[in-house]
């Protein structure tokens, strides 16, 4: 090749190897971002789902299933009327649960994101953490109220 298109090559090949570069870096981010959880142990999963367990009491404003999943500790720092609040978060009330870290044996906190109704049509996010511990043999009780 010469004159003209010779020159309209080396910008247009230039262009297609940056662009095959930049994709590849992205795809290489992307593939790091979405690698495989780290790994958790036993006893994770079983604090997470009385996380869950105890957020879907607060969500349907089952004080009394609620109350059982809490520890005397937690229930010693926490008045009636907080607790008679806490347990009516409203109708359209949500929780999001984020990843949980191990505190130590047996003890968990998850970050967790309660949405409670308010006067207004929007909900109100209330960011908080809960901490759950292991209260016997397999059982697992709330130790802090989010």
């Amino acid at each position: 090749m010469t004159g003209w298109r010779q020159r309209a090559v080396k910008p247009v090949a230039l262009l297609l190897f940056s662009l095959s570069l930049s994709t590849c870096l992205l795809l290489s981010a992307e593939a790091r971002t979405r690698s495989a959880p780290a790994v958790v142990d036993r006893d994770y999963a079983p604090a997470l789902a009385a996380a869950n367990r105890f957020l879907a009491a607060w969500q349907a404003e089952d004080r009394e299933n609620g109350l059982v999943m809490l520890t005397e500790a937690a229930k010693e720092h926490v008045s009636e009327d907080r607790l008679e609040e806490f347990f009516s978060p409203g109708a359209d009330a949500a929780y999001e649960i984020s990843r949980g870290r191990k505190m130590d044996t047996g003890r968990y906190v998850f970050p967790v994101t309660l949405f409670e109704a308010g006067t207004s049509h929007r909900a109100r996010p209330r960011v908080s953490q809960m901490i759950v511990v292991e209260s016997g043999q397999n059982e697992w009780a709330v130790d802090r109220l989010p």
